[in-house]
């Protein structure tokens, strides 16, 4: 018995040091792991949600040193009698709304703050969105029927292989990805695990190889398209995104902090739902983009690219909300009225109209309810309407 606990003695030391070890080389891994299983839990999200640099690796998008654009402030505008109750149930954290470029409500909620950086989630899609036009615009993609894998060859041989820049940008790869949040094992999931981790983003698109209908002929949306987007820019104009985003569009913008973007262990921008803004800075691109793609005198992105990527061009089903080039529109779309959206309630919706522009941001655990989305969509309609 004694010399069986002496071995059991070495092998328990043993274990523990070799968990000690590992730990100390995984160190940051294992916190990035831990901080992925913790990200929507209720205790945790609000303040994760404003703190996502405490627990990924990101990369500074620089505002530049040019001065802060300036928003004007209106006369504060009377917000609808039900808006208290709407926010309590979204667990809205920042609202922003502005008229005419002018700034008529602005309120944060839950102990957050202006200064507060907080995630996009898919927000960050109509980001990509507006850069991929300037890019087109700027001739390093011949044309959005390219298939992706002339500017991203790695990916040949995968899902989206025979998919093109268009198909893309407009969900309609024909891409096998399950994006349920829910289940552990989902794609969606499984890709923030990768991120987690410190692996790569390219590894993982060019890993996909399923696909469940012909690309272009049929709407479902796949965050990893976003991705795919990303890796044409890169692979277009030889320069990572993040530096991109930071000249072409946040340093005109004159936004007041620089954004940052959660990045894969490979330094490649999360494009598809990494970047972290203020509120109000949301808010400056909508303006831009009410205005469109002018801002503080300068077209900042292409007015027909605005044009073009703002209205119904995907194949969705006519009782549901309509896609452009990751851009989104009410279910029954007007003319100039759009909208980015993230899960969890981030939201840049604008109605050109109107001339209002509203940033949401959320921590919204019931954002998957039926009837969430239409119920923001009519409480954005209301406050525009009634200001």
């Amino acid at each position: 018995m004694r010399t069986f606990g002496k071995w059991l003695g070495r092998i328990l030391l043993f274990l523990v040091l070799s968990a000690a070890v590992l730990y100390a080389w995984k160190r940051e891994e294992i916190h990035r792991l831990l901080a992925v299983n913790t990200l929507f839990s209720e205790e945790k999200i609000v303040s994760n949600f404003s703190n996502m640099n405490a627990a990924f690796l990101t990369r500074e998008v620089d505002r530049g040193s040019g001065p802060v654009s300036k928003i004007p402030k209106g006369e504060p505008a009377a917000m609808p009698a039900g808006l208290s109750q709407w926010v309590e149930d979204r667990a809205v954290t920042g609202l922003v709304v502005l008229k005419h470029g002018s700034l008529l409500h602005e309120s944060y909620y839950k102990d957050t703050s202006p200064e507060d950086l907080r995630i996009s989630w898919s927000v960050a899609k109509s980001y990509l969105s507006a850069l991929f036009g300037v890019v087109v615009a700027e001739g390093h993609i011949e044309s959005l029927d390219d298939p992706v894998t002339k500017y991203a060859p790695k990916l040949i041989g995968s899902a989206y292989d025979r998919a093109s820049i268009r198909n893309v940008l407009q969900m309609s790869s024909g891409v096998t990805f399950d994006e349920d949040y829910l289940d552990y094992n989902s794609d969606i999931n499984r890709m923030g695990r990768v991120l987690a981790l410190g692996g790569t983003l390219d590894d993982f698109a060019a890993s996909l190889k399923d696909t469940f209908v012909e690309p272009g002929s049929q709407w479902q949306y796949v965050s990893i398209d976003t991705h795919v987007l990303g890796m044409v820019i890169r692979g277009a104009t030889s320069r990572n995104v993040a530096g991109l985003l930071s000249e072409k569009i946040i340093q005109p913008l004159g936004y007041e902090q620089s954004p940052y973007y959660v990045t894969d262990g490979a330094g490649a921008a999360f494009v598809l739902g990494g970047l972290n803004i203020s509120t109000r800075d949301y808010a400056r691109f909508g303006q831009m983009f009410l205005q469109h793609g002018m801002y503080g005198g300068q077209q900042v992105v292409p007015a027909d690219w605005v044009a073009e990527s703002t209205v119904p061009s995907a194949k969705t089903a006519t009782d549901a909300l309509q896609y452009g080039y990751q851009w989104w529109m009410p279910k029954d779309a007007r003319e100039g009225e759009f909208f980015g959206i993230g899960v969890y309630g981030q939201y840049i919706y604008i109605n050109r109209p109107l001339g209002v522009v509203i940033a949401m941001n959320s921590a919204d655990r019931k954002f998957k309810e039926d009837g969430v989305t239409d119920t923001n969509i009519a409480m954005f309609r209301e406050i525009a309407e009634g200001l």
